[in-house]
């Protein structure tokens, strides 16, 4: 007899999106048309140009959900609670996956039980070119662990990472604090504290088509967000060093004061989260600052 679960899809595809109705049209024309014909879950964050509506008329192969509020990036928590498949996609609105790359990345989770999460190669714009995060994410200096398939890295693109639902599921995905703007620094922390491999696979590509033109307050947003995940996560005397630098820098730079006014109000949270990372695991970040800070000497 055969077995039903042999048919059971293995990875599917959350995509969030939020007011961008054409790009998520045209990025689930290329979802659709993969070999590997994922379930693919939108979770719509409040628009309000129609997008529900619009998915279902041109995509009714596509499940939809809408929120009756902007949940930034958690958004991408309830799409894995609800999907249910061994491993999750991400895309957003204007990212898709190269076709094969997620039965090669299923197959990688697959051989590789600590791999918690998967960092693409990606390729933006027609044009095709690297995203420069990949190159730092190539020669990360954490080096490769044995039972991983790739260099061990602490951050990644949401748009092009893959993740295995158990262990997402287990450290809350991304943090409710940060609601959007470099997020993905935390849950890569988050995992690894938990036990979880975080690995760069360039085998596996995703594309990226972001608008060319400017994005308002996602400067602000980053910089909030760094702010809060340290008050969230590094010791006290890392605290006090990027607050103090971040109001210095406010007293100059418009930017820097709209993020530390973002973050004053959600630090009370972030206390009341605050779970300081293991110590093996703050050493490789300030390992990973260096490398880091020694790169921009360089240039």
């Amino acid at each position: 007899m055969e077995n039903p679960s042999a048919a059971a899809p293995r990875i599917g595809v959350v995509v969030i999106t939020r007011n961008r109705r054409e790009r998520l049209l045209h990025t689930l024309d290329r979802l659709r048309s993969l070999p590997e014909a994922p379930p693919v879950l939108v979770l719509d964050n409040a628009s309000a140009d129609g997008t529900a509506a619009a998915v279902r008329d041109r995509h009714p192969w596509a499940a939809v959900r809408v929120l009756r509020r902007n949940r930034g990036a958690v958004a991408r928590n309830l799409g894995v609670e609800a999907l249910g498949t061994p491993y999750v996609a991400f895309s957003d609105d204007d990212s898709w996956w190269r076709p094969g790359a997620l039965s090669l990345a299923a197959g990688l989770f697959d051989r590789h039980q600590r791999l918690g999460l998967l960092a693409a190669a990606t390729l933006v714009g027609p044009g095709g070119r690297a995203d420069p995060i990949d190159d730092r994410l190539a020669t990360s200096p954490l080096g490769m662990a044995p039972d991983l398939p790739g260099p061990s890295v602490l951050g990644f693109l949401a748009c092009a990472s893959i993740v295995r639902r158990t262990a997402f599921l287990q450290v809350g995905g991304f943090h409710p604090v940060l609601h959007f703007g470099g997020e993905e620094c935390l849950l890569a922390l988050d995992l690894a504290a938990a036990g979880w491999g975080v690995a760069h696979c360039p085998q596996v590509v995703a594309h990226h088509h972001p608008d060319p033109g400017p994005r308002p307050g996602r400067l602000v947003r980053v910089r909030r967000n760094e702010l809060l995940t340290c008050w969230l996560r590094r010791p006290w005397s890392h605290v006090a060093r990027q607050s103090a630098c971040l109001v210095r820098e406010a007293a100059g730079d418009r930017q820097a004061a709209r993020a530390l006014a973002g973050a004053l109000p959600r630090i009370p949270a972030a206390l009341a989260l605050r779970r300081p990372l293991p110590p093996e695991l703050e050493r490789s970040v300030v390992r990973l600052e260096e490398a880091g800070a020694a790169d921009r000497e360089a240039r």
